[in-house]
């Protein structure tokens, strides 16, 4: 019975600090330091949410960009069921759905190269993916400019101004989030 005092106050004590101080102090310095990443990333315009930085968006018009495809048709970018396809590269499933995607971009886009970025046809690991390649964006952007009665450099400008480069540059690729994307150019037709 004297060792089991110990043990217990230990596991306590233990208990204590990794499942409630530890929790605590990262929860409030997170939010102290990076206030907008502990609030979820949030995209404010004017007042009202409008999506995550983090999570991707089910756009479907021509006259808007369209994401990485969701693994999960149903609810597309739900983060309740977030998750890869697993399928694996060899299943003869994951080639019907990539050549389905390709032929439905390829209509989708009869202007585009011929070529279609790899993102636009895969899932992402967590299916919930907000961001593409400026590629991926070019590739669109004729199908968006024409929708949108905009010029195509313009479309392009606006991917451009969009695209995030991490600091230092080799630790990552060049990336749109496509929430934003579509935001500005609804500024662009309804400037306020």
């Amino acid at each position: 019975m004297a060792m089991l005092r110990p043990a217990v106050l230990l596991l306590l004590i233990l208990a204590l600090l990794t499942g409630g101080a530890y929790p605590l102090v990262t929860s409030l310095l997170g939010q102290w330091w990076f206030p907008a990443q502990a609030a979820g990333s949030l995209i404010d315009q004017q007042g009202q949410v409008r999506g995550s930085r983090l999570l991707g968006q089910a756009f479907t018009r021509a006259d808007y960009f369209h994401g990485r495809p969701p693994v999960n048709e149903k609810t597309p970018y739900d983060p309740l069921a977030s998750g890869g396809s697993n399928l694996a590269g060899s299943n003869p499933q994951l080639d019907l759905r990539v050549a389905g995607e390709i032929a439905r971009l390829r209509r989708e886009n009869p202007q585009a190269t011929p070529r279609v970025p790899v993102e636009l046809v895969t899932t992402s690991a967590s299916g919930l993916d907000a961001d593409i390649s400026p590629r991926a964006a070019r590739w669109q952007a004729p199908r968006v400019a024409q929708a949108r009665g905009l010029p195509l450099a313009t479309v392009n400008t606006v991917i451009s101004r969009l695209t995030r480069t991490p600091l230092p540059a080799f630790i990552g690729q060049p990336v749109v989030n496509v929430v934003q994307l579509n935001m500005a150019l609804d500024a662009l037709r309804h400037p306020e």
